[in-house]
């Protein structure tokens, strides 16, 4: 059976814990309240705010009061997401798991991220981006290099040469 439109979630878990509405769209549903688990699989889209998560199947844990701790995306990941200093990013990976302790995203496995603001986009098979400070880190697999592009800008125009 498909469930297209979860509004199962505990009505005001996500709203008191953010202050903005947590929505999670997927085919199918499991869920153990007393172990603090719920796993949503098939088309998974979570939405909350401006931020954006896609994948095969997120799993989300919850303290004994009913307070999120962590979440696992894997399988096909992408997503949006804008940090508190208002830096937008975009990417895939395999696998991505934020914790919202320390508000931090950490994406693995074939890992694409750009930041949107200025084009640095950096591949690799670990990058984890705190979304408070603005800081990231990227790391690498298999001796493969971490590879980050970003454009330059020239401050000052070029002078033409006296010789012209």
């Amino acid at each position: 059976m498909m469930i297209r439109n979860l509004l199962f979630l505990a009505p005001l878990l996500f709203t008191l814990t953010w202050g903005e509405e947590l929505k999670v769209i997927s085919d199918n549903f499991k869920g153990d309240q007393l172990k603090g688990i719920s796993i949503f699989t098939g088309n998974v889209k979570v939405t909350k705010g401006l931020d954006e998560l896609n994948a095969t199947k997120v799993t989300i844990y919850t303290d004994k009061d009913k307070k999120p701790t962590k979440y696992l995306a894997e399988g096909d990941v992408s997503f949006y997401i804008v940090t508190e200093l208002k830096e937008r990013y975009k990417g895939k990976s395999q696998t991505a798991i934020y914790l919202p302790e320390s508000s931090e995203y950490h994406f693995y496995k074939k890992v694409d991220l750009i930041r949107l603001d200025d084009f640095r986009r950096v591949k690799g098979d670990k990058v984890v981006v705190n979304t408070l400070s603005g800081e990231a880190a990227a790391d690498s697999a298999n001796d493969e290099p971490v590879i980050m592009t970003f454009t330059v800008q020239d401050k000052k125009p070029k002078q033409k040469s006296a010789a012209q």
